[in-house]
């Protein structure tokens, strides 16, 4: 029998001081017995002696101090999973709410996940096309990655987070794919995008969603990309399937996380987040990977809007330290109409090498990228200069490097949301567009590749 407490001291916004308890432990869940009957969840935040302080998940409104009982679980938050999930929606606190039935668990597993040892990871080295050239082709997604996408306020990261959600799939292999969606603290209109995209495209057959709305408390946001997570896991290391779990949008996850810690009066760490951000933020990211025991994997792509636009912000900074490296969304580009709007410069996949090239992607990639890569900075330069000196000031072989950044940026970047190139196309547009500067330019490609995929009709002139 659970004990209960009657020993509630007082009442402070979310937060609830309980006295004279025995053997709670932090992080534990509990939950308050009002005098009606009603039932509200809560979690420990602190243990001192025999007082604890605990954070209610609902609202603290009418709670009555003498008459509500308080009992706890000795156990934190769990979430009952089945390969059932596919195909729902859920809360952020893991309750279905798309009308269907309660899930039948398998199994119930604490959301705060066991770390992976590192030596039992895999190192991630398979390509995944996500049908966006800008990502194939230049900053190629592996199994097992973490990258994240940095976007600004008002940017389609949310559009992009839906095609890459639909199209990605792992080459080559029969093996079950499946997209865990994570949405933290977006507003009711965004949520309607996600789902209503989720069902037109069928997407939804082989997706989870989780779904925690900006009206719903900040200690439930804090354990929604955990309970994703958690069933990402599952799937991943019990069911043997890959997973590609996308969260959106971390930036409301740390400021849910900085409220939590203000309300705790812990001592501020940069611009008002806790100390503690970057082992937090890890703890998420860190759970993606490919273990030696397990078929499956979790890939990951974080997607947060950078506050101000600036990359030094505490989230994109410390995450830029945590994950192999990120896409970064352009507001210039979006105001030019290219979409999705990837400035592929700034963008970095650290992973990228080791999923492409011979029977992963195709030979020529590596020489094509870094060409296309160099191809565009001096293309970007070459317009810089441009505005600056005129047209008159560019040597032809500049005019020529102009003409290529334009159209590599509407025809290779720009694909629109719709658009599920594969890696073939991908490639193929890189030689159409390099077909504009002279042979003699390409000097990052070996003249083997030049002979057998340069469009011959130019003849690179």
């Amino acid at each position: 029998m659970m004990k209960e407490y009657r020993t509630i001291q007082e009442v402070a916004g979310p937060l609830m001081l309980v006295k004279d308890v025995e053997g709670v432990t932090y992080n534990e869940l509990g939950e308050i017995e009002l005098p009606n009957g009603e039932r509200r969840r809560c979690k420990v935040l602190e243990v001192n002696g025999s007082n604890v302080l605990v954070q209610l998940f609902e609202s603290s409104t009418g709670i009555n101090l003498e008459y509500s009982k308080v009992r706890f679980f000795g156990r934190s938050l769990e979430l009952g999973v089945s390969e059932d999930m596919l195909g729902r929606i859920f809360s952020g606190m893991g309750e279905p709410i798309d009308g269907g039935p309660q899930l039948i668990p398998e199994e119930r597993i604490d959301i705060n996940g066991l770390p992976m040892n590192p030596a039992a990871r895999t190192y991630p080295e398979e390509f995944i096309q996500t049908g966006v050239s800008a990502i194939d082709g230049l900053n190629t997604l592996v199994r097992g990655q973490k990258l994240p996408i940095f976007s600004g306020s008002g940017l389609p990261h949310a559009k992009l987070a839906a095609q890459i959600a639909r199209q990605a799939k792992v080459l080559g292999t029969d093996s079950k794919f499946a997209v865990v969606f994570c949405a933290i603290g977006i507003t009711f209109e965004e949520s309607e995008f996600f789902i209503s995209d989720f069902k037109r495209t069928g997407a939804i057959d082989r997706a989870v969603l989780f779904i925690n709305l900006a009206n719903d408390p900040a200690i439930e946001r804090i354990s929604t990309p955990r309970m994703a997570l958690t069933a990402a896991e599952y799937l991943a290391f019990k069911k043997d399937m890959h997973v590609l779990v996308i969260m959106t949008d971390i930036t409301n996850y740390a400021e849910a996380l900085r409220e939590v810690s203000a309300a705790r009066k812990e001592v501020p760490g940069r611009r008002g987040y806790p100390g503690y951000l970057y082992t937090d933020l890890a703890s998420l990211y860190e759970r993606a990977g490919r273990r030696d025991d397990s078929q499956g994997s979790i890939t990951m792509i974080p997607i947060l809007s950078m506050p101000e636009d600036d990359k030094t912000h505490p989230i994109p900074d410390l995450t830029g330290y945590i994950t192999e490296g990120q896409i970064i969304l352009s507001r210039e580009l979006y105001r030019k109409n290219i979409m999705p709007p990837i400035d592929v410069l700034p963008s970095l996949s650290r992973l990228k090498d080791k999923g492409i090239g011979v029977g992963k992607t195709r030979e020529d990639h590596a020489n094509t990228m870094n060409q296309l890569f160099a191809a565009y900075a001096r293309g970007k330069d070459a317009k810089e200069l441009m505005t600056i000196l005129g047209e008159a000031a560019l040597s032809d072989t500049d005019k020529l490097y102009a003409k290529f950044a334009d159209a590599f940026e509407k025809e290779y970047v720009s694909q629109g949301y719709e658009t599920n190139r594969s890696i073939e196309e991908t490639l193929n547009i890189g030689w159409k567009l390099l077909s504009i500067l002279p042979k003699t330019e390409l000097k990052r490609i070996k003249p083997e590749f030049i002979e057998k995929y340069l469009p011959k009709e130019t003849d690179g002139q």
